[in-house]
């Protein structure tokens, strides 16, 4: 520390620097490369929007510390160590977050009024001068490890950066507004059920007619908009593009560098399998940025973490506790702007991406129009095997995203995104405001808000395997999630019914009305659907004494026809080979699609008192592909390990 305060003493150091030596030149001077080594990172460099610097550690020719070395010596900049020397808090005031964040720099020292400002990149030191005007007039920069400069930003930073995350998302379209604790969604649910209750005592019959009245117009909904589905993807399917990513020398562009956010909460077994995963994608290294996202609480991953060997190209970022809300559109959106990629991109804890995944997206992206903002992989499951639940969760995986997604994106209709495998504009992300981070089905909301600006939503032919939820319990928590989730999603949109038609038009409209409300409502009402096997069977059932016996047997048709569609969808979805071993189990879901009525009763219950709670799903259940033997492995997982070991 000496030395560096007689070094910034000096009078000589306004002086104008002569012109920097390139960084390749000083490491080969150095000895920490060869000439070859550096000949082979400029030809990587010509395809490759990455840091000279980055490629050479990422390609495992130079070490970190040799490159932070001739990045100081290029800039005539004094090297220092922000884990044994870290700046203090009082400097904050000095240098505003968001340059600190855009520029990748931190105030580390004031000496004698002048700051000594730490940087990944000088070279763009001037920039940041001139962003912060008058102010600049006393900075000099030092050099530091850009994966320390973010750690301190997030130490000096972190609680207004975690406040930021929380209210991204403007409140008129978040659901941020509502009342935490509930009292008044509290009172208006105990008028609703003490009306139900009376209704039932005062008139029966027609209480119970017009419940079945709403399960059957639902049905019908949902029923018309799976069948325009199937018919759009039956009609128009054309093969999978299982064309292999093109060589990074063969692509007429450079390649852009691509962030992957990979949200993790109370992982003890999945740390390790998913490096390994990451490890095998082919994309380069130099442009790949893994951010693996934990909350500042979660002693458990830090700990598991703490036993793994990162590589270079995989950073940890930890989200400052704030407003006890600790959900995963929050983590995403915190570590957003920790982001170096042009894409973002999300993963789940437990996914196995194929190798190429990423390639296929940057391919499209480059293909695409300006107003395709988001790519949207296909998810399946690894362990259909375990047991039945896992082996009809599977069977439902494939009928949504094989055959009724598909043929909704044909149809233009909203798609409501999944959690995981998706890929966005950076710049369209940031313009919508990235998640709402108090909405549990933060996926589906983002979706509608693309839909909304006008973005396109593409379904992209590329598959990422996730483990089934094969417990009970814990499937219908999972399920509960998602369904009150679609419900504040709903909610939110709806506040101002006559702009969002405007914005969709009346068929995106009306298919968004059944893709959220007429999917809960069918969830929640399915008990009343069930009342018609009491007349299949001969029995007396209510629509018969209120309506009559011709419309009771046209609602008993609608939902025979609804669901053998259903059955047909499913079929339709594990024809293909890496599924075909499901078909019998097809006929086994009608005993597995109600257990989505207890989890819709669990929904509803946490709408009303808790709906910002997160219910997370558990990892690590089941063993992941690596773990099997080839002979407990299910098709869909062999092709996986199979493109696995080309990496």
């Amino acid at each position: 520390m000496s030395n560096l305060r007689l070094h910034l003493s000096d009078p000589q150091i306004a002086r104008s620097p002569p012109a920097p030596m390139p960084i390749g030149r000083h490491l080969v001077a150095a000895g920490a490369i060869s000439t070859s080594d550096l000949m082979h990172a400029l030809d990587l460099q010509r395809h490759v929007d990455a840091p000279l610097g980055e490629i050479l550690i990422a390609e495992g020719l130079a070490s970190r510390s040799d490159v932070m070395n001739a990045l100081a010596l290029q800039h005539h900049a004094q090297l220092v160590d922000l884990d044994d020397d870290p700046p203090p808090i009082n400097l904050t005031r000095r240098l505003p977050s968001g340059l600190c964040l855009e520029y990748r720099a931190v105030p580390w020292m004031d000496m004698a009024g002048t700051l000594l400002v730490a940087t990944s990149r000088p070279h763009q030191f001037d920039d940041l001068r001139r962003a912060l005007g008058v102010k600049a007039h006393h900075m000099i920069p030092v050099i530091a490890d850009e994966l320390q400069i973010k750690q301190q930003i997030s130490r000096l930073y972190g609680a207004e950066l975690a406040q930021r995350a929380a209210t991204r998302v403007p409140a008129a379209i978040s659901c941020r507004t509502w009342d935490i604790a509930g009292k008044g969604r509290i009172i208006w649910a105990s008028a609703v059920l003490v009306c139900l209750i009376s209704a039932l005592i005062a008139a029966p019959l027609w209480t119970l007619t017009l419940a079945i009245l709403w399960a059957v117009i639902t049905l019908a909904m949902t029923t018309v908009l799976k069948a325009c589905a199937l018919w759009a993807q039956v009609m128009n399917k054309s093969p999978d593009d299982i064309t292999p990513a093109l060589a990074h020398r063969s692509m007429s562009y450079r390649l852009p560098r691509v962030s992957m956010l990979v949200p993790l909460l109370k992982e003890r077994e999945i740390a390790g399998a998913l490096i390994a995963r990451l490890t095998r994608l082919t994309y380069p290294k130099s442009l790949l940025d893994v951010v693996l996202v934990l909350e500042e609480g979660d002693r458990t991953t830090r700990q598991t973490l703490a036993k793994t060997d990162l590589p270079p190209w995989i950073s940890v970022i930890e989200v400052p506790e704030a407003n006890r809300l600790t959900t995963k559109p929050r983590a995403l959106n915190y570590a957003l702007d920790f982001c170096q990629g042009s894409i973002i991109g999300v993963w789940d804890a437990e996914d196995a991406p194929e190798v190429d995944q990423i390639e296929r997206v940057v391919s499209r992206f480059q293909k695409a129009s300006a107003k395709v903002a988001c790519l949207q992989g296909v998810l399946d499951y690894y362990n259909p095997r375990a047991n039945w639940l896992s082996r009809c969760f599977t069977i439902e995986y494939a009928a949504w995203w094989r055959v009724l997604l598909p043929g909704v994106a044909r149809l233009g209709l909203v798609i409501p995104l999944g959690g995981t495998t998706l890929f966005f504009r950076r710049r369209t992300l940031e313009k919508l405001a990235g998640w709402d981070a108090h909405n549990v089905t933060e996926d589906a909301d983002l979706g509608v808000r693309l839909a909304r600006a006008g973005y396109v939503t593409e379904l992209l032919p590329t598959v990422t395997y996730e483990e089934a939820n094969c417990r009970l319990w814990p499937w219908v928590r999972q399920r509960s999630r998602w369904l009150k989730g679609f419900l504040v999603t709903y909610c939110v949109h709806m506040r101002h019914p006559g702009q969002l038609l405007s914005d969709l038009g009346w068929v995106r409209f009306i298919g968004l009305q059944t893709m959220l409300l007429a999917t809960v409502s069918q969830f929640a009402f399915a008990p009343f659907l069930w009342s018609f096997w009491l007349a299949v069977f001969g029995l007396s059932h209510p629509i018969e004494h209120t309506l009559g016996t011709p419309v009771l047997w046209s609602m008993v048709g609608l939902f025979i026809l609804s669901a053998t569609l259903n059955l047909g969808i499913s079929i339709t979805a594990v024809a293909g080979k890496d599924h075909r071993h499901l078909m019998w189990w097809v006929f086994t879901t009608p005993f597995y699609y109600p257990l989505g009525a207890l989890a819709a009763a669990k929904g509803l219950q946490e709408f009303v008192v808790s709906p910002f709670f997160w219910d997370k799903t558990q990892h690590g259940v089941t063993p992941s592909t690596d773990d099997l033997t080839p002979a407990e492995v299910s098709p869909p997982a062999r092709t996986a390990q199979r493109l696995a070991s080309t990496g």
